[in-house]
């Protein structure tokens, strides 16, 4: 009996888990955390066989896959569990954000193929949105199986009842012809994102037509810098919203009731490797023309005429005495 012992004692202990051929990684980019799924014991390794970078034992069983998830992007000391950012700059900035996860090879005999999946999500840091109705509601978008996340559907764009900015208005905003001066507050915010990443307003522009191309253009905000003193910049790159004001108006020669959409170009700065602040506006020359290299926000404003206001029949009153002074003026002089 002690023989059958000892050679039961000798042979390999049986796998805790059933192996298999695992050569890919899974990976879902959220704005504001990273997740990443491997097949379920890939060549023998167990879940607490495998870290995050290499320090983090963090992952949990899932049916049929092992998940690593990085929490958060804004990493504590620089790193989360050995997670790495880079930003890309050029025509189209991105940020990219990548780890691995890999088996604990330390013991003194390895019996599986030692693993290491890496794997990045890449943040383009440009958006162009067009909503053709202004609306407040904001979802969170997300790839599965790929390595490309996006910021886009964090980015909101809404008009607010005064200059302290804590309520929105209801959509869709309208604004009646007597009050065509009167202040619009506007705020752009990024909901979700961790707080490196600022909101940068560089161009804002105003178009009797949903398209921010319009030729037929009205400028509001140009390189950063306010368009004119009617124009006036409460905050921008600083967090993730950045606020400004205008005074509304119209464009001449439409129909009673009119749309005038409101165009922004916005960046998504991250503040931990960027300077994101803009340029002093007194030190620098504002372009005439905006130039476009961010993503754009459009808002729809309806201007809608008061048939009820008292300046209508005023107006009438006024034109029918013009005309009644000018015909005894035209009387009085062929009678001389």
């Amino acid at each position: 009996m002690a023989a059958i012992a000892v050679l039961f004692f000798l042979l390999p202990v049986s796998w805790a888990c059933a192996p298999q051929k695992a050569d890919y990684v899974m990976v879902s980019c959220f704005p504001n955390a990273i997740i990443a799924n491997v097949p379920e014991c890939p060549y023998g390794w167990e879940i607490g066989q495998l870290s995050l970078g290499g320090v983090c034992y963090t992952g949990i069983n899932t049916p049929g896959f092992y998940r690593f998830t990085i929490p958060d992007l804004t990493p504590k000391n620089h790193s989360y569990c050995g997670t790495l950012s880079e930003y890309v700059g050029g025509k189209d900035p991105k940020y990219i954000f990548y780890n691995s996860i890999v088996s604990n090879d330390s013991s003194l005999t390895v019996r599986n193929q030692p693993v290491n999946y890496t794997f990045s999500c890449t943040y383009k840091a440009a958006y162009l949105v067009n909503n053709a109705v202004f609306s407040q509601r904001v979802a969170t978008v997300y790839v599965n199986n790929g390595s490309l996340g996006s910021f886009k559907s964090q980015l909101s764009m809404n008009v607010f009842t005064n200059s302290k900015f804590l309520y929105a208005k209801d959509a869709p905003y309208v604004i009646d012809t007597s009050e065509i001066g009167s202040e619009v507050f506007i705020g752009i915010e990024a909901k979700g994102l961790s707080n490196r990443f600022k909101v940068v307003i560089t161009n804002c522009w105003a178009t009797p037509t949903p398209y921010s191309t319009d030729k037929k253009r009205w400028s509001l905000i140009i390189n950063s810098c306010s368009s004119d003193n009617t124009v006036t910049i409460f905050e921008n790159a600083k967090e993730s919203r950045s606020m400004f004001k205008f005074n509304s108006f119209r464009f001449q020669r439409l129909e009673k009731v009119s749309t005038v959409w409101l165009h922004c170009e916005v960046q998504v700065c991250d503040g931990e490797k960027l300077f994101c602040q803009p340029t002093p506006c007194i030190s620098r020359t504002k372009k005439l023309e905006a130039d476009p290299s961010g993503g754009i926000l459009t808002m729809e404003f309806q201007i809608r005429a008061q048939h009820s206001s008292s300046y209508t029949p005023l107006a009438g009153t006024f034109l029918c005495m013009l005309c009644i002074f000018l015909l005894n003026a035209v009387i009085s002089y062929a009678s001389l």
